[in-house]
């Protein structure tokens, strides 16, 4: 309605708007003269007789100084500092003409304080309408209006970090700041940057009547556990709640308001990590070879970050994927600029390249993070798995004897204890390959450090719960009970250097992840912090609901990190030291030779029995969900069709085998 009524007068020729504005102003002069006399006599007056003179004097030398001093040159709705400067000079030089004439000189009947006044509450009256010509023309109106209905965020911590995000959004088309919240006593009740700062009971409060839809988090320097307890503080007013990262990530620059993103699962956990003991992580790294398997995977390329902060004199990094090895190449170059980083393209599989690669720079350590992890996409593909995952490992670890490698450090995982699935019972099998080894007293020292889920690790949870938040839901479990244990991809990677800097030979170490925590309370956590509902029984309503979808093939409700209870303590209060029973060697090597016969024939029943004989506690899935048994099964004309394929190549194999034998022993 008000910019309907805006639009004729911005349309007005430029003459006629100055013209009107001149009217407005003699009105004003009237309006002015009126109220020195009302304000003079402490009454309302009616002007009469010789008071007129006071009012045509006022018009009469009023307009001519407005107009010499450019009140009418300036475009109202883009007044600005030149604009004022000339309402002060115009103001001035009319106050000093009105105050000769009727204080100075005098005039009969006129008193002499209406000479002092009206100039006053002209500059008053002028001033003020030109202000409501910016605020009403301008768009500042409008402006004020958009602004009340962007998102209203309250940023949680006054500190350093609070004050440059409020002046990062001071110009944002995207949100406005109402208030400051801080536990700090002593700053409540203050003003920064021209924002109120206010407890977190103001925001219990006010949030819902003010219409605040967001808080953000910027206490980059609190611990986890104090972040903790402010989103479980902030969880029942359903705000959408962002925070800043770490002091580490914003020491090189100002906030800006790209630096929110979505609260940090380790918030969520109110886990703090344990710093580090330097000499664990300096002990075998520090001016050696270094050489990482999987090093472009999410454990392997941390390991490579850590590893190079510790100043080796050469980083070997082995990968088969291309883009992951070119990727983590890059990122160590620009990290350590002065570091010999040699990027290896490679398979753990591929005995003769990894021979190749080891005896040519014979490393110190290897850290062995290859591996395929992902519980249902090695189930339904259990022969690549287990090549990969066991025999990769042992063939690994054998040339690392052959080489004279002084450490060996396996990356292994939780889901190796009484494993239920093929990925946790390969990494059994690869931890049960370094303890065999071990036991033939080579001068290599085989360790394998097991642990659970990592966060932001390649198939976590927690980001593919974020996509289905943003879409809308619904969010899909497997089971509503299904519990994991939780640790960060620094602080696992951190702790796996140090673990294997204690290793005797034939060590597994365990981590201590803290407590499991229940996947459902996480992803209901996840949608609370958005700022939405979850839709249950309780609110049929909300906005995001649950699917539950089943447990998968060999997935497990729990995790454990241990098959006996006899940890024992090490120089790291997170590692323990566990006792693992393992077969003699000739008994391990046997039972890969049986393993290796099942997968030839790509039998997964028989490569399954072969895990249960090796693996006690290994409870397989009932069915066989590989994708090429099942598609045998489904067609049984194909199935005979690639048993002859598979019996012809094997036929080849073998032929080419006794020619390699007879080749070699000629």
């Amino acid at each position: 309605m008000i910019n309907r009524m805006a639009e004729p007068l911005l349309g007005l020729p430029r003459p006629l708007k100055r013209l009107l504005a001149l009217a407005v102003d003699a009105s004003l002069c009237v309006l002015c003269v009126w109220l020195a006399f009302s304000l003079r006599f402490e009454q309302w007056v009616s002007l009469q007789g010789v008071q007129w003179l006071a009012v045509g004097a006022a018009v009469a030398l009023a307009l001519p100084v407005f107009v010499v001093s450019g009140f009418y040159r300036a475009i109202f709705r883009y007044a600005g500092g030149a604009a004022l400067m000339a309402l002060v000079r115009g103001c001035v030089l009319f106050g000093l003409g009105y105050a000769l004439m009727f204080s100075v000189i005098s005039v009969p009947n006129i008193p002499r304080t209406v000479g002092l006044i009206t100039p006053v509450l002209l500059f008053m009256a002028v001033g003020s309408s030109r202000l409501m010509a910016r605020y009403w023309l301008g768009g500042l109106y409008v402006s004020k209006l958009r602004r009340r209905a962007m998102p209203q965020v309250v940023i949680y911590g006054a500190g350093e970090a609070g004050r440059q995000l409020a002046a990062a959004l001071a110009y944002s088309p995207d949100m406005v700041v109402r208030a400051f919240v801080d536990d700090a006593a002593h700053l409540q009740g203050n003003t920064l940057n021209g924002v109120r700062i206010q407890p977190l009971r103001w925001l219990k409060h006010n949030a819902q009547t003010l219409g605040i839809s967001d808080v953000l988090l910027a206490m980059p320097s609190a611990t986890h556990k104090r972040r903790s307890e402010i989103l479980n503080d902030l969880l029942p007013l359903r705000l959408h709640v962002r925070t800043l990262p770490g002091m580490g990530d914003l020491a090189h620059g100002r906030v800006q308001i790209q630096d929110l993103h979505e609260v940090d699962i380790e918030d969520l956990l109110g886990r703090d990590p344990v710093a580090p003991v330097d000499d664990l992580l300096q002990r075998h790294v520090r001016g050696q070879v270094v050489l990482v398997t999987g090093a472009g995977g999410s454990i392997g390329s941390e390991l490579c970050r850590q590893i190079a902060q510790q100043a080796p004199s050469t980083l070997l990094l082995v990968e088969v994927s291309e883009f992951a090895l070119y990727a983590i190449h890059q990122e160590l170059l620009a990290l350590a600029p002065g570091l010999r980083v040699l990027p290896l393209l490679a398979s753990v599989r591929d005995e003769q390249r990894m021979q190749e690669i080891m005896s040519t720079w014979r490393p110190d350590t290897v850290y062995h993070a290859a591996a395929y992890k992902h519980v249902p996409m090695v189930e339904h593909n259990p022969a690549e798995g287990v090549r990969n995952n066991a025999f990769g490992t042992l063939i690994t670890a054998r040339v690392a004897m052959a080489c004279q490698v002084r450490r060996f450090v396996l990356v292994s995982t939780d889901k190796a204890v009484r494993p239920t699935n093929i990925m946790g019972a390969s990494k059994r099998v690869a931890e049960m390959a370094l303890q065999g080894l071990a036991q033939q007293k080579s001068g290599t020292r085989f360790s394998m450090v097991r642990f659970g889920n990592v966060l932001g690790s390649s198939g976590s949870v927690v980001p593919l719960f974020r996509k289905q938040i943003e879409a809308g839901g619904p969010i899909t479990l497997t089971h509503a009970d299904i519990t994991r244990y939780f640790m960060t991809i620094p602080e696992a990677a951190q702790l796996v250097i140090q673990a294997g800097a204690m290793a005797q030979g034939g060590d597994v170490f365990v981590l201590d992840m803290g407590e499991s925590v229940r996947i459902i309370d996480l992803a209901r956590r996840l949608v609370e912090l958005s700022g939405r509902t979850v839709r249950d029984a309780a609110m049929p309503n909300g906005d995001i609901a649950f699917d539950i979808t089943g447990l998968r093939p060999g997935e497990k409700l729990y995790e454990e990190l241990l098959i006996g209870d006899n940890p024992m303590p090490t120089l790291h209060p997170r590692v323990m030291k566990a006792h693992e029973d393992c077969p003699p060697w000739e008994e391990v090597a046997r039972q890969f030779d049986m393993l290796d016969a099942a997968l030839v024939r790509n039998d997964v029943p028989a490569l399954k029995e072969v895990l249960k004989t090796m693996l006690p506690g290994y409870q397989p899935h009932i069915d066989v969900v590989d994708w090429v048994h099942l598609e045998h099964v489904r067609t049984p004309a194909m199935a005979s069709l690639a048993d002859r394929r598979r019996g012809r190549e094997i036929a080849a194999d073998t032929d080419w085998q006794i020619v390699e034998k007879g080749h070699v022993v000629a």
